[in-house]
């Protein structure tokens, strides 16, 4: 019997899960199989498999709808649960469900799937574990043996991470970089810690595989992790939206425990709405309780701490420029055929080998407030492997017109120079804008044909300005850039050094992290910030306060 209060009444329920269809009994039968198991940690009599009230209402949402012929509504489940909520207990527990439980189908291809090696195998030596714990005579490490072949017992093949059990079916770990793993044909898949992968390959290859099988499952649990350019913030964003009712998708359940921003990361009634194992006694109370008391007064700890404990999902930087939210309000789009009579200043950043190119446009948006568009370019070759690097789509944005890629292994300046003169034609510009370092010769062609190319070097005493002003428009909301997302990820990146006088720079956050949109958008601010003035901002008068002229 549960108890539930309603109305300062207390109204007597027999089964807390009658809400969850279950015309098959087959959500029954897998908590059956579930509380059958043992596990070598567990503190019930005899080492049951703990299944608390949350965790079983997960399993008979998974396996309990069914269609009028007995087919599983649910073929996609995805989890967020914070660190410490035993989800590789659980994911563990569900993948012998259909090995070696009433799920099973002989010969069928279970996996697990994760990052890396390591933490692929988590689930696929917990599974171990569990069998273990069960039966020992149903174990038989390496090759098959006498029993195995009279259909008695499992096989273990360590050198694959593969187990195979007596009705055919196998569970096999595989990781994210390993490299090509096509022709699977899973029955069911565990993606484990998806905002942990670098690359989509593997998320490809499991999806397309599920749908040879009829009658097939995956299941995404993870944490939350950070930036919006990745596999794993798609499928979060997608299960929202199914939570949220703006995508009808009866075949896909979401399941996310996560916290909102802005909610008081300290208050531990935050801490057990988040953490459905709390009152359950995981992850430890006190534990948490050290960790914040840490975290109060270390601000990467703080990052870390809302971010795994709480599942806030934070942007790729762990000393942000703004929040990105607040960046986010200037999403909105706008017509760029409406600015071309406009006054419009352009700031160019030229990159190295690895990096961006990109030109961004700054237009005056009422007295304060200010328009940017970008042009981004990056070399044609090796585009996948440079995605796998900075772990974002070039590809995808290529193919929506985001960047354009230049023939070669290095951005062409000549297609940028060719873009800027293009612009020229279009736009009423009134500067570009060069950080000599790499500049010069496209200023000097652009210069020589009566261009307007400025030099503004990318120093605190340059750039420190622009910053607080880009910072300043940002926060008050007259920052519009139209959701450009190869812009929003460089913004995203941004972490920030200030000197003593209160000045801020730009710097990366990691060493593959590209910030060149944002660095453009502020020269490109600053610059429009100062009005209809072309001359070198080491000539003017006008400065911006706080320049020294040397």
């Amino acid at each position: 019997m549960a108890l539930i209060l309603k109305k300062k009444k207390v109204k007597l329920i027999a089964n807390p899960f009658a809400d969850i269809p279950d015309p098959f009994g087959y959500g029954q039968r897998a908590v059956d199989f579930l509380r059958s198991l043992k596990h070598p940690k567990s503190r019930h009599p005899d080492r049951d498999f703990q299944l608390d009230p949350w965790q079983e209402r997960i399993v008979r949402q998974i396996y309990g709808p069914c269609d009028e012929h007995g087919g599983r509504i649910i073929r996609n489940v995805v989890i967020m649960l914070p660190r410490g909520n035993r989800k590789t207990s659980l994911g563990a527990a569900l993948s012998l469900l259909h090995t070696m439980g009433p799920e099973a189908v002989p010969g069928g291809e279970v996996l697990t799937a994760a990052a890396d090696r390591k933490q692929a195998k988590l689930a696929f030596t917990e599974a171990q574990s569990i069998i273990q714990a069960g039966s020992e005579e149903l174990w038989r490490k390496g090759q098959a043996s006498r029993r195995f072949e009279e259909g008695r017992t499992i096989k273990l093949q360590e050198y694959k991470n593969r187990m195979t059990f007596p009705n055919g079916s196998f569970l096999e770990s595989l990781s994210n970089d390993a490299g090509t793993q096509h022709g699977r044909t899973p029955v069911f898949a565990l993606i484990d810690e998806i905002h942990a992968w670098k690359k989509r390959d593997l998320w490809d290859v499991i999806r397309t595989g599920l749908v040879k099988v009829p009658n097939s499952l995956s299941i995404v649990i993870t944490t939350a992790g950070r930036g919006q350019e990745n596999i794993a913030f798609e499928v979060i964003d997608y299960a929202r939206k199914v939570a949220a009712g703006k995508v009808h998708d009866p075949a896909t359940l979401p399941i996310l425990f996560e916290t909102s921003p802005d909610a008081d990361w300290q208050d531990e009634e935050v801490w057990k709405a988040c953490n459905p194992g709390l009152i359950h006694g995981y992850p430890d109370l006190n534990g948490l309780r050290q960790l914040a008391r840490e975290a109060a007064e270390r601000p990467a700890d703080r990052e870390a701490f809302r971010q795994l404990h709480l599942n806030i999902w934070l942007g790729h930087s762990s000393d942000p420029f703004v929040d990105m939210p607040i960046y986010d309000k200037g999403a909105g789009a706008f017509d760029l055929e409406e600015l071309e009579h406009e006054p419009c200043w352009l700031a160019v950043d030229l990159s190295s080998n690895s990096d961006l190119t990109v030109i961004v446009a700054a237009w005056r948006d009422g007295q304060d407030g200010y328009i940017v568009h970008p042009w981004f370019f990056c070399p044609r070759d090796n585009l996948d492997k440079r995605a796998d690097r900075d772990g974002v789509p070039y590809p995808q944005w290529a193919g929506e017109g985001f960047i354009e890629p230049t023939f070669g292994n290095v951005v062409d300046f000549r297609v940028v120079e060719d873009t800027i003169r293009e612009l020229c034609e279009r736009f009423e510009v009134r500067e570009i804008a060069f950080d000599p370092h790499l500049g010069r010769v496209m200023m000097s062609n652009l210069a020589d044909d009566g261009y307007p190319a400025i030099e503004m070097r990318q120093g605190w005493v340059t750039m420190a300005p622009a910053i607080k002003e880009l910072e300043r428009a940002i926060i008050a909301g007259r920052f519009r850039h139209g959701g450009h997302p190869v812009l929003r990820w460089n913004f995203d990146n941004i972490a920030v050094e200030t000197d003593k006088a209160g000045n801020k720079a730009f710097h990366k956050g990691k060493s593959r992290d590209r910030i060149d949109g944002a660095v453009a958008a502020a020269m490109a601010v600053g610059r429009a910030s100062l009005g209809e003035d072309n001359r070198s901002i080491y000539d003017t008068e006008d400065r911006p306060e706080g320049l020294l002229v040397f």
